[in-house]
């Protein structure tokens, strides 16, 4: 499975949010959270809305229980997440698929992620889990050993449901 991002909040942020990968564009939900989560952050995990639903999937199964993204693309629009913190993600489409609360926070360095965090990113083990984010974050803005990650550990609080959608 490729990356998507949980890599990392390998997150695509949405709304008024900028996007957490540069070259990633902004979108706006095509359907508003409902309450109470109308306030919550919306974003999609990846850079492609083929990428977000993969990962989406992963994320629903319980396969994908971690995600991490660059410190750096973190800032007051989108504040790197803290425990307790509950955000919407979106499916490929832009709609709301489920509400993740985060359970732990640790910046540490790419070249610092230990095996048992990439499994739990779900997209296989370690080597494709490094091969992947170093691709994704060469396509997004640029990568090296020494970069900061915002490496984030959730569950999933919230399903909703997108066939009414």
């Amino acid at each position: 499975m490729m990356i998507r991002s949980s890599p990392t909040r390998m997150r695509t942020s949405t709304a008024s949010r900028p996007p957490d990968n540069i070259s990633t564009p902004t979108m706006k939900p095509t359907t508003p959270p409902p309450a109470p989560f109308e306030d919550a952050v919306t974003f999609q995990f990846g850079d492609s809305p083929e990428l977000a639903d993969a990962l989406l999937a992963l994320v629903l199964a319980g396969t994908k229980t971690a995600t991490c993204g660059a410190l750096h693309h973190f800032n007051d629009d989108e504040p790197v997440p803290q425990a307790g913190r509950r955000d919407v993600v979106l499916d490929g489409k832009g709609r709301p698929a489920c509400v993740i609360e985060t359970t732990s926070i640790l910046i540490q360095r790419f070249d610092q992620v230990d095996e048992a965090f990439a499994v739990a990113e779900g997209e296989g083990p370690f080597p494709v889990w490094r091969d992947e984010h170093i691709a994704y974050f060469e396509r997004n803005g640029g990568y090296a050993p020494d970069m900061l990650l915002v490496c984030e550990r959730f569950r999933v609080v919230h399903i909703f449901d997108r066939q009414a959608s």
